[in-house]
């Protein structure tokens, strides 16, 4: 069953990276404290970004994760008999705390709502872009795979394949997680529903031609697991992108400035489109600085800690 379980106004005037094919988050603005019944934690001065993060987890995944607390020092939840530690935002079950240096932190980010209006990024921006794009391969990012390895109980490929199950998702059949079939399902009827009066959105949907979610692989040029690994990560494309650009990694082979390409030379679905996803749990990757606007990936934790309605699983 469906409930919503917050709502709350939050916008910032930047984006931010995350998720599928990019390296650390650009710093969160203005933090935001959410638990299970909309309200904002921020009641206590100096609340923590680990026990925001941890409780915005326990908010997405109430049929995985049984608690929340303070203990040993930092904010941690129970999930699976086991302890998982924020440790730096690396989330790390007890057993491997003694490890945390050999793994990158996770990418719990302010989402924003709205993309703010087209700015050419800055020559620091630029730099810090175009240095990012020449070293990205000497030290691969490596996340513990561990939390959402035990989420959603997915440690192999094999597992993984046993996890997943067929949907016809606008006439495209794929595979993904079975727990997200009823999230997908209504996405796919929101977008449809707005379809019978936005001929735009009706265009987008005749013109797909891929649609792609399980696929056991790591990030690009990362040690870290995909998204797609768990069968919650979805990608859609049309047949034609009439030329604009998708993915910055695709952008990177014709142009070293992937970072320059505007709004208007990128290809997006629909505003639509993307609400109908955002509302059952999914973030989109056109948001994000290392942009890949033909991807959705399920993170209600992400949304959740960033202010915005939502509706997760009970």
């Amino acid at each position: 069953m469906l409930k919503i379980v917050l709502l709350f106004v939050f916008s910032v005037e930047c984006i931010f990276a995350s998720g599928t094919t990019q390296t650390e988050p650009v710093p969160h603005l203005s933090p935001l404290h959410i638990n299970n019944d909309g309200k904002s934690l921020l009641e206590q001065p100096g609340a923590s970004r680990a026990e925001q993060v941890m409780k915005a987890l326990a908010a997405a995944y109430p049929r995985q994760i049984e608690r929340v607390e303070f203990r040993q020092g930092d904010w941690a939840l129970f999930m699976r008999n086991t302890w998982y530690y924020y440790a730096g935002s690396k989330l790390l079950p007890e057993n491997l705390l003694w490890s945390a240096d050999s793994y990158n932190p996770q990418p719990f980010y302010n989402y924003i709502k709205e993309l703010p209006v087209w700015k050419t990024p800055s020559s620091e921006e630029a730099e810090r872009y175009n240095n990012y794009t020449i070293n990205r391969n000497i030290n691969p990012l490596r996340r513990s795979p561990h939390f959402f390895d035990d989420l959603w109980r997915v440690h192999n490929r094999d597992e993984s394949y046993q996890r997943v199950k067929s949907i016809r998702f606008f006439g495209k059949t794929t595979m993904v997680h079975y727990m997200i079939l009823e999230e997908l399902s209504l996405v796919e009827e929101m977008i449809l529903t707005a379809a019978k009066t936005d001929p735009q959105i009706q265009t987008w949907i005749n013109s797909l031609t891929t649609v792609e979610a399980w696929n056991w692989r790591n990030i690009a040029d990362t040690q870290s697991r995909s998204f797609h690994s768990y069968g919650l990560a979805v990608d859609l494309l049309p047949k034609s992108l009439g030329g604009k650009e998708s993915y910055w990694l695709w952008a990177l082979r014709k142009r070293p400035d992937w970072w320059n390409v505007p709004y208007s030379d990128r290809f997006h679905p629909p505003d639509k489109v993307i609400k109908a996803f955002e509302t059952y749990g999914f973030v989109w990757g056109g948001k994000w600085t290392f942009y890949d606007t033909m991807h959705f990936e399920y993170r209600p934790d992400i949304l959740i800690l960033s202010g915005m309605k939502v509706e997760t699983q009970r």
